[in-house]
Parts: C-alpha cells; structure tokens; sequence
C-alpha cells in the first residue's frame, strides 16, 4: 500500500514538473501567461489529477481569463502529458485557482496593519 502512495506522489510531482514546462513552452494563449502551477492531486486510481495555480493579478476579470485560457489548454496539455510520462492512460485534467497564495497574503496584510497600530 505504501509502494502506490509513493507512486501516486512521484506521478503528481511529475505532472506538476511537465504541465508547468507545457504552459511556458507549447500553449500560445496569452490568456495563460504568468500561470504558476502550485501543485497536484491526483486520484489514486490515477485516473484524473487537479492541478492548482495562481496568478500574479488580484483582478477577477483576469482571474476569469486565464480559466478560460487553461479550460481551453486542457486537451492539448494532457495529450502532451500523455506522450512525456511514462503512463498507460493520461488523467483527466482539472485546472482550479489556489486560494492560498491570497489568504497567506491577506494574513501578512493584517499581521504587518498590527505592528502598525502597536508601532502608534
């Protein structure tokens, strides 16, 4: 039961390595430039795999695009992941915004207004 943790670990790190090389490299969309992948989860029947991320913009219009841009990406990045891992099927891809670059930062903001009240 450990072997196919391990397994599925090593997979997600994997997916993680080649989705991010496929954004930069192969898709076109301007709409997912600056998409910085976070991390994945995959199954572990290994059929399907979410793949968080988080831009640079706060903006929720650009928040939209760029889900848009990677829904759009989705079938030409796993059937590159298909042809670079080493697997007989390639999951099922999700792509899902990571909150919590933006919840470490609002506590950051809070922490930092603190010291400033205690700072008067």
């Amino acid at each position: 039961m450990p072997n196919k943790q391990f397994r599925v670990e090593r997979l997600a790190q994997q997916i993680q390595r080649e989705v991010d090389d496929i954004l930069l490299k192969r898709v076109r969309d301007p709409r997912v430039q600056g998409v910085t992948v976070t991390g994945v989860d995959v199954t572990g029947d290994l059929q399907q795999a979410t793949i968080y991320y988080t831009i640079l913009s706060k903006l929720a219009s650009d928040a939209e695009k760029t889900q848009t841009g990677l829904d759009k990406a989705s079938g030409l990045v796993r059937s590159e992941l298909g042809s670079r891992l080493n697997i007989f099927k390639a999951p099922e891809i999700k792509f899902v915004r990571d909150p919590s670059i933006e919840y470490g930062s609002r506590i950051d903001e809070l922490i930092n207004e603190l010291h400033r009240k205690n700072e008067l």
